[in-house]
């Protein structure tokens, strides 16, 4: 939805002190723009809101890549959490010291730990015990610090692709797995093994599924003394929408208050920190009249944006030009993707439009970008980053040619 950062001035869309339009006119559609300004806002929100707590924040990597996004989050304090060598790659390239890299994900390879140990970062969460045990071998010692990553098996009122700490999900290892690895604890005795860590899913929208599984993770921490720090993972909830209701994030954590405030606390935060922080702007190219429906067919896609086709998420879809909400009907706002699931917004209430006119896809700042693809041969979008000065915006990186599409390929 629109905020401080991405609101209506003067009958148009601006981002910070700039019209989009004016980037648009730079950088052509479809174009992700982002506001750096927005971000460090919702980091500094986030850490306002667990400030009762030793907490340390580690940006989810994951949400969105964008390396100028990144090196200013770095800047302003914060980890980051990854999930590949990619991302560790593109968390040190940003300038984050290797000791506030989490390193996470349920199929590391061996590559991806030796990198991770030789590189220092400073935890690396585990889910299998094959992963513990070359780690021992490879002699993790002191340096790096070893969470196990616990599935407490409670489903979270969440998408079922966004569930992960049910008794069905791949991720993390159950109670009973954690407790008969560190009654054997002398088996790793060159690891640091010094923390829990625990993330049920995203959108995060009921807070008992948290509760039950941070009692649970204290019980063991009770039991196993040295397991100093819980890390709670992100999940904190967007609202894509107006009709949404979620908690707050001061009331999430002060919930979490009595029973965290006394030991060290990681925290994971992705969405909450990028999603309204950026749009996906498009150009209509026909508009179309079909089985008592209106069709906004538009430049961008599922191969820009997927999360609609994947998770039937609903975004807010507005004219870059700010109109009467009197002057709106119901529209389909489709992509040009050879795919019925390419449909961005469902009854997406819109005013007349034409060829050329502009629309922004609304909270498009987690998960957009680093989820698209060249499906049907399309070139990737620029992302353009406005600065924290909100004036000063840079064209973070190109759009993508057919060229780019072919290199590395050969013709046999």
């Amino acid at each position: 939805m629109l905020n401080d950062s991405l609101r209506f001035h003067d009958g148009q869309l601006f981002c910070d002190s700039l019209p989009v339009s004016r980037i648009v006119d730079r950088c052509g559609t479809p174009v992700y723009v982002y506001s750096a300004a927005r971000a460090l806002v919702n980091l500094r929100r986030i850490a306002s809101a667990f400030a009762w707590a030793d907490a340390r924040l580690h940006y989810s990597v994951k949400a969105n890549a964008n390396l100028t996004l990144l090196r200013c989050l770095v800047q302003a304090g914060a980890g980051l959490d990854v999930v590949s060598l990619g991302e560790m790659q593109r968390a040190l390239l940003a300038g984050a010291a290797p000791g506030n890299i989490v390193f996470a994900g349920v199929g590391k390879t061996r590559e991806e730990l030796d990198q991770a140990l030789q590189q220092g970062v400073g935890w690396i969460n585990v889910e299998n015990l094959a992963e513990l045990e070359y780690l021992n071998r490879q002699g993790g010692g002191a340096a790096t610090k070893i969470a196990l990553r616990l599935n407490p098996e409670v489903m979270a009122c969440a998408h079922r692709h966004v569930a992960t700490g049910h008794g069905a999900a791949k991720f993390g290892l159950t109670a009973s797995v954690i407790q008969n690895t560190l009654a054997s604890r002398h088996l790793y005795s060159g690891l640091h093994v010094a923390g829990l860590h625990l993330h049920i899913g995203s959108q995060l929208g009921d807070l008992e599924p948290s509760r039950q599984a941070i009692r649970q993770a204290l019980g063991l921490m009770e039991r196993w003394p040295q397991l100093r720090t819980l890390n709670i993972g992100g999940g904190f909830p967007v609202a894509y929408d107006t009709r949404t209701e979620l908690p707050d994030l001061p009331s999430f954590a002060q919930t979490l208050r009595p029973m965290l405030s006394d030991r060290p606390l990681l925290l994971e935060p992705g969405r909450a920190v990028v999603a309204d922080a950026g749009v996906l702007v498009m150009r209509v190219l026909y508009v179309k009249e079909q089985a008592g429906q209106r069709f906004i067919i538009t430049d961008a896609g599922m191969s820009e944006l997927i999360r609609p086709a994947l998770y039937q998420a609903q975004h807010v879809i507005v004219p870059l030009i700010e109109h009467e909400a009197g002057d709106c009907a119901p529209a389909q706002v489709v992509g040009p993707i050879c795919e019925s699931a390419d449909q961005l917004g469902h009854n997406v209430p819109l005013p007349p439009l034409r060829p050329g006119d502009l629309l922004a896809v609304l909270d498009a700042g987690a998960y957009g970008m680093v989820m698209a693809s060249n499906y049907n041969q399309r070139p990737r979008p620029p992302e353009v980053v406005v600065m924290p000065d909100g004036k000063t915006w840079h064209v973070a990186r190109e759009r993508e040619t057919q060229e780019d599409l072919l290199r590395g390929e050969r013709l046999f």
